[in-house]
């Protein structure tokens, strides 16, 4: 699958995930504009791509990105909203400052690059392509991870709204959900075993989706070609060996009750409902 002719911009592409959503894309053929606070220069340099340092949040970033881009390639086709950073602790512990740079780079970069880019993309009036970057935290919510969950969560949303109001404009809007080896995944108890291993066993790529950085890097290669035109306003998984859709949320039950509800009837229906499961789950591992 070629990208040839296209230019995209990946923000936090400085290492883990970013770096090789920029590598694969360098590699279909595209050019990148590589973000990051630290490392741009070394990826930027290492792909042949143009570096863009900054710390996304801001409309100024944004706007510089989108600029950055145009002016060395003339043109944006894509936007790849990556950057993040993790201030985990429990709701008791956590500071507001904990909570707002999280949201800020998240939330807010997100946002703030997805705007810059449809403002280009619709002058153009070629299309284009918008790919934010969700997690299983916002998917299903994790323990210590108030800000950011609530944040990744809000990411996915936007895809599914942007999906409406680009959809004239042909520009597709995708959320990528991935699960990668990275320095956060070696400090959990239970992948203990796996640190410095080359290899991962197939229980972790398939059943926890778990693999290097390079195996989620195919599916942003795929959003931003002309494979996925018909494919907007969706979030899919990828790590390992695991490709997976994720549902949105949908009202799955529901009681009717002339002239509405009490509390004791609502005690009553909400007892018969099948509770929802909360929080990311992975199958045990034997790693011995």
């Amino acid at each position: 699958m070629r990208l040839d002719g296209k230019v995209a911009i990946v923000t936090g592409a400085g290492r883990g995930l970013g770096r090789a959503y920029a590598e694969a894309l360098a590699a279909a053929g595209a050019s990148v504009v590589v973000n990051d606070l630290e490392g741009a220069d070394e990826v930027a340099s290492a792909i042949g791509g143009v570096a863009a340092p900054g710390p996304v949040g801001s409309a100024e970033t944004a706007d510089m990105l989108v600029a950055t881009a145009v002016e060395a390639y003339g043109r944006l086709d894509v936007m790849v909203t990556n950057a993040g950073v993790l201030r985990d602790k429990v709701l008791w512990k956590m500071t507001d400052e904990d909570f707002d740079l999280v949201v800020e780079t998240h939330l807010r970069g997100t946002f703030t690059c997805a705007r810059a880019a449809a403002i280009r993309l619709r002058e153009q009036g070629e299309g284009g392509r918008i790919v934010v970057v969700g997690s299983p935290a916002g998917q299903y919510g994790n323990f210590g991870q108030t800000n950011y969950a609530a944040a990744k969560a809000g990411v996915v949303a936007f895809a599914r709204t942007w999906a409406l109001e680009l959809a004239r404009a042909q520009v597709t809007v995708n959320a990528i959900v991935p699960t990668a080896w990275t320095a956060m995944t070696e400090t959990i108890p239970m992948y203990a075993p796996l640190v410095g291993r080359d290899e991962f066993p197939p229980e972790v790529r398939r059943e926890h989706a778990l693999g290097p950085a390079s195996d989620c890097a195919p599916l942003v290669v795929y959003f931003a070609s002309d494979a996925s035109a018909g494919v907007t306003g969706q979030a899919i998984g990828i790590g390992g060996d695991r490709l997976s859709l994720h549902s949105h949320p949908a009202e799955i039950a529901f009681e009717l009750r002339d002239g509405g509800w009490t509390a004791d009837a609502i005690a009553d229906a909400v007892a018969a409902f099948e509770p929802q499961p909360y929080g990311v789950r992975l199958p045990e591992l034997d790693l011995t």
